[in-house]
């Protein structure tokens, strides 16, 4: 039986027509929705992560936000690459880290987010430690400690001689380097035979799973892990204090406390998914903050940090330098530095 040529033509274009078809709404079809990029800080992530959820509901997730959590340093390094729209910072941006951007072109706004605690934990089974001053703290992490300070007994002679386990963030964490700078006296100065990990969720299950362990981490992930984690309380010259949010707004737990940010593009606020999510963030900050178990700002900072935007003052006050550490007290000084510029 032979078939009708123009019959069998017509039936071999369908497939053909049919895929044409389906190429020329592939652009609609397949364009991608807008991504804001974020990566940096572990310890600032919670805060961004729940800003991210609501603000995708928001946007009948039309717009999607990517947070990586390589590490307060690291994250920069992309920033200043301009891998990234925003950076998460446990720490002020480092002159090294401001030239690299000012190398390639990467403006930047500096945004304080929230007031976080440096948190020092045992495991809940250690019945003998509550309280450790900053001597005890410098003793027991500064290099020469290793090979010195190896059990409980070397720290206190009232202690059991139980070998200590010590926990800590990676060296590209910027509460790594507030730690060491304000305990040691030089950011990055630690004994070397720690454990750590970049990732503050992945310390505290290591540290609720040694009985041994002792360790630091944000206040956030403290909180979110205060049934298998004991906070220690220190004292630096006076009585020991806890870190609750009470002793942090009212300046007492010192000297572990400090602010913690942003960094946003300048160009990247040309996209309108970053600039949305910037102002999300901000006009529902100290809800958003208390939502990720960090103390809020007060709510002038977040509308201060709007304001910035709208009067183009870029750049960091602090120098280059990692001195973000004012008591509550002194928190009107720094928003009205970062708002001026000064």
């Amino acid at each position: 039986m032979m078939c009708n040529p123009a019959a069998r033509l017509r039936a071999s274009l369908v497939p053909v027509v049919a895929f044409s078809a389906v190429l020329a709404f592939a652009p609609m079809a397949l364009a991608a929705a807008p991504v804001v990029r974020i990566d940096g800080s572990s310890t600032v992530y919670p805060i961004t992560e729940v800003a991210a959820q609501e603000f995708q509901r928001v946007k009948l997730h039309e717009v999607h936000v990517n947070i990586g959590v390589s590490g307060t340093s690291a994250g920069f390094t992309k920033f200043c690459r301009g891998e990234t729209d925003i950076s998460n910072a446990s720490r002020p941006i480092l002159k090294r880290e401001i030239e690299d951007c000012a190398k390639a072109g990467v403006r930047f706004y500096e945004m304080p987010i929230a007031y976080d605690a440096l948190t020092v934990v045992v495991n809940p089974q250690n019945a003998f430690v509550s309280s450790l001053s900053v001597a005890d703290l410098r003793k027991l992490w500064e290099p020469a400690a290793q090979g010195r300070i190896n059990t409980w007994k070397d720290l206190n002679p009232a202690w059991p001689a139980q070998k200590i386990k010590l926990y800590a963030p990676g060296a590209d964490s910027g509460t790594f380097e507030s730690f060491t700078e304000i305990v040691v006296g030089e950011p990055k100065s630690s004994r070397p035979d720690v454990s750590t990990a970049e990732d503050h969720a992945v310390l505290a299950q290591r540290i609720a799973a040694d009985k041994d362990a002792l360790g630091y981490l944000s206040l956030d992930y403290y909180v979110e892990n205060q049934k298998t984690l004991k906070a220690v309380a220190i004292s630096d010259g006076k009585e020991a204090v806890l870190p609750t949010v009470d002793n942090i707004r009212n300046g007492s737990y010192q000297p572990l406390s400090r602010p913690v940010f942003l960094y946003v593009s300048e160009k990247s606020l040309e996209k309108p998914a970053v600039r949305e999510f910037v102002d999300y963030l901000m006009k529902n900050g100290p809800r958003l903050v208390v939502e990720a178990n960090d103390v809020p700002l007060p709510a002038r900072a977040y509308s201060d940090n709007l304001e910035r935007i709208a009067a183009k003052k870029v750049g960091s006050i602090y120098g280059g330098e990692n001195k973000a550490r004012p008591r509550p007290a002194d928190m009107k000084k720094l928003l009205e530095a970062l708002m001026h510029g000064s």
